[in-house]
């Protein structure tokens, strides 16, 4: 029964939510008239007549049901000062109802279908939180006038422009607008939040030149053409690349075409190299797949290698993207007819996967939709029905001869149309203050002119002092959302977000990439053989040691902190003839002291450090409680490797500390919609185990212990794709053990959560199978990231049942199937 006359701070709140209600009970207008707060959420309302009938109503929450007009009812609630009516359809909202609402606070309409607002919304003047995210709005307008508004949200719209007006409001002090095509600022400029924005407007000249920008990803196998593609569009006309000179890790160049620039970032197509990716693919790109023509098999495995693994990847990486397919090596094929069949073949191969993909999301919605209780999926229908929203546009193949300067030339001007449509590419035009093109210029000149070193590594401070002696207009403040801003474009690159680098810019963004490929890369060993003696001396090493970096990279993926100082330290001599010993301590470090390359990596998730473990210390200091422990020994920087799980060939030391699984462990299943992308287990597992110490990890396993319970984390690539969070049953002995166990999978859980992020792309559900070994039958999850976003035990699953049962009848114990929190009534 719904909670009547329940008693919040002496004033009465009715809950009647998740009741599958299709209209208000009868029982809340009768006897709900003193209510001032009544939740409804999860059922199945489309309308609310009577509910102007509680006058002293204040909060009303209205979200998870199925309106699709917005219930003007809600107009007689003159003391409604709290609404949410998020998580529904509304397309529209009629004028002559917020006029009514003086009172309202706070106001909640994120998640429906609203493509334009009333414009007497700005009649609340004393809204001071508004969420308009995750609808089709085209412009703020009415918003304008909100004089005290602290907080808008409209991430996920349809905004191109932004009204300079909203930024003059003194009262915001909260503004999110990521995922809109915008070019007023640009989203480079927004990403960094309300400072940045009332900055832009502030330097933005009443006739500001617009730009056209556009960062180009080449990506495709190995071999495919990429660097001959990018070098001769570059210098339009036909530049062979020699197989020497291939890609290693990414490269970066510019070029204007007729007034479009274009960035070019070359991707290295070996696997090795997959694993720093994800640094440097971002959002909005534009995107050529190289596919070597004549090499391709028109069968099944030669599309899914050369095609589909990168389309799959773009899906789920970055879904509103666009890729042209640009056929090479035409001339080593067959004759015509060959490259009109393959491309045929590859033409319907892509359109199969595009049909297939948006089949299976609709088919998953459909089956949440179809459940007995949809309302409690909301959540699940909702992300589903943003992907399919996503259109991933594939334009049609396009074959070339890369020996010939008039096919190099018909590309050019095909990738020029193709950018230029503004159906296409909505927000290439993009409208910046010129200051924004002068500190750029600037920056230009310091390096041509010596003021900065060739390799482009700058200190903030020095950066800033000479910048602003050329501007006396801009401040550090404003400097810095221009940097920002050069940063997010790829221009130069300032990693302030973390600590050891937040002092320091790269504004030759090669440099940074060449430190990247001086240690991944596809021919490490090769490089490992190539370190000299004196190199080893410089380090106090020796050549036996040098054969086991190279046997722990192979076998362990494991690479030696000397080995990688060596390896980097030639690159920066040879490469940019750096002398400098202490610039290069800092980038490659020392025995005492991380250096800023491997924080890079270890900040983007490609490696963790390896530590010996210490022996217990018989002469330590005792500890005693409230009083200040003092270590016997100093603690000094020592790991001695870098391990990087990318490579790991087995899961055989994970296997063997794991032993085997048991039905009866804590056991939850983490399902990937369309799939896991490529390297994210591995991402995973290096933010896991850098909570959680001892651990082992293996190619698709991984291993780590909190006290002694262990936890195992497991990739399984079957045909629904899923991770797998286990806990060691017999490890817990009590109810207090058991919620222990939870904690930990919800810190692994909230990482997991945080990394999907990355991944526009993605839909997650979760399940706990039932622990009946002959069961395929499963326990779902309905709102598992309040689970996340609380404290884990304070609201998640309150009151559930003591034992739970699968459909098949098989029972267990709850808390051995989800953290439950037991009622404080009971």
């Amino acid at each position: 029964m719904p909670l009547l006359n329940g008693n919040q701070n002496g004033k009465k709140e009715e809950n009647f939510a998740g009741k599958k209600l299709r209209a208000l009970p009868y029982e809340l207008l009768q006897r709900g008239g003193d209510a001032v707060k009544v939740d409804l959420q999860k059922n199945r309302l489309k309308q609310i007549t009577g509910i102007n009938q509680l006058k002293n109503l204040t909060e009303l929450i209205l979200c998870r049901n199925e309106f699709t007009d917005f219930p003007v009812d809600i107009r007689g609630l003159h003391q409604l000062e709290k609404l949410y009516i998020h998580q529904n359809t509304i397309k529209t909202i009629p004028e002559n109802v917020f006029p009514s609402l003086e009172k309202l606070r706070f106001l909640k309409l994120s998640t429906n279908r609203l493509e334009q607002l009333p414009q007497d919304i700005n009649r609340c003047q004393h809204l001071i939180y508004l969420n308009l995210s995750n609808n089709c709005l085209r412009d703020l307008d009415p918003v304008v006038g909100l004089s005290h508004l602290k907080e808008l949200y409209v991430e996920r719209n349809r905004l191109a422009d932004l009204p300079e007006l909203l930024f003059q409001n003194s009262s915001l002090t909260l503004f999110k607008a990521n995922g809109n095509p915008l070019r007023k600022p640009p989203q480079e400029v927004c990403a960094g939040g309300l400072k940045d924005i009332q900055n832009y407007f502030a330097m933005l000249e009443a006739n500001a030149p617009n730009q056209k920008t556009v960062k180009t990803m080449f990506l495709g196998n190995s071999m495919a053409g990429k660097s001959t593609l990018c070098c001769s569009l570059k210098q339009g006309c036909s530049v062979p690349v020699d197989k020497d000179n291939r890609t290693v890790g990414i490269e970066i160049s510019e070029v204007d075409i007729e007034g479009i620039r274009f960035i070019f970032w070359d991707f290295a197509g070996q696997e090795e190299y997959y694993i720093t990716h994800h640094v440097f693919i971002t959002a909005q790109a534009f995107v050529i797949l190289a596919i070597n023509l004549s090499s391709y098999n028109m069968d099944a495995q030669s599309f899914k290698e050369n095609v589909g693994f990168w389309i799959k990847n773009l899906q789920v990486r970055i879904p509103d993207s666009v890729v042209l397919l640009v056929g090479t090596h035409v001339d080593q094929c067959t004759d015509e007819n060959d490259v009109k069949e393959k491309k045929k073949h590859i033409r319907d191969q892509v359109n199969e996967m595009v049909k297939t993909h948006i089949a299976n999301l609709e088919q998953h919605k459909k089956n949440f939709q179809d459940k007995e209780d949809s309302s409690l999926y909301y959540d699940q229908i909702n992300q589903i029905e943003r992907l399919i929203e996503y259109k991933l546009k594939v334009l049609d193949l396009v074959p070339i001869d890369c020996t010939k300067k008039e096919d190099i030339v018909k590309l050019g001007d095909h990738i020029k149309s193709v950018v230029l449509n503004t159906d296409t590419f909505p927000s290439i035009e993009q409208t910046l203050p010129r200051s924004y093109y002068e500190v750029e210029k600037d920056i230009r000149e310091l390096l041509k002119n010596g003021d900065i070193a060739e390799h482009g590594i700058v200190s903030q401070t020095t950066l800033l002092y000479d910048l602003k002696k050329r501007h006396s207009t801009l401040d550090d403040e404003k400097l810095k959302l221009i940097l920002q801003y050069l940063h997010r474009i790829g221009v130069i690159m300032w990693y302030k977000e973390i600590p050891e680098l937040t002092g320091s810019l790269f504004v030759e963004p090669p440099f940074l990439i060449s430190l990247f490929k001086a240690i991944v890369r596809h021919d490490l060993v090769l490089e490992l053989n190539k370190i000299s003696s004196a190199q080893l001396k410089s380090e106090n090493a020796l050549t036996v040691q040098k054969k086991r970096w190279i046997s722990d990279y192979k076998y362990r993926a494991s690479l030696n902190n000397v080995a990688i100082r060596i390896l980097v330290r030639t690159e920066l001599q040879n490469t940019y003839r750096i002398t400098d010993e202490d610039l290069i301590e800092e980038v490659v470090g020392s025995n005492k002291k991380e250096g800023s390359l491997l924080s890079l990596l270890k900040h983007f998730d490609v490696c963790l450090s390896t530590k010996h473990n210490s022996p217990l210390n018989p002469k330590a200091n005792e500890f005693c409680p409230k009083t200040k422990w003092v270590a016997s020994n100093p603690i000094v920087y020592e790991p001695d490797a870098c391990l990087f799980p990318s490579y790991l060939p087995d899961n055989k030391q994970v296997e063997q500390k794991w032993e085997s699984d048991n039905p009866e462990d804590l056991n939850i299943h983490v399902y990937f919609l369309p799939e896991i992308p490529h390297g994210f287990f591995h991402r995973l597992a290096i933010r896991a185990c850098s909570l959680y110490s001892p651990y082992w990890i293996g190619k698709d396993q991984c291993m780590l212990c909190c006290g002694d319970r262990r936890f195992l984390l497991r990739e399984r690539r079957e045909e629904d794709q899923f991770i797998e969070i286990r806990c060691k049953e017999n490890e817990l002995e009590t109810s207090e053990d058991i919620q222990k166990a939870w904690e930990v999978i919800r810190k692994i859980m909230i990482r997991l959560n945080k990394l999907t992020e990355q991944w526009q792309g993605l839909c997650l559900t979760v399940h706990t199978p039932c622990k009946s070994s002959d069961c395929d039958e499963y326990f779902e999850w309905n709102d598992w990231q309040e689970w996340l976003e609380d404290s884990g035990t304070s609201k998640f699953n309150i009151g559930l049942e003591e034992k739970h049962t699968c459909p098949n009848g098989h029972q267990r114990r709850t808390e051995l199937l989800f953290p439950r929190t037991p009622d404080a009534s009971t």
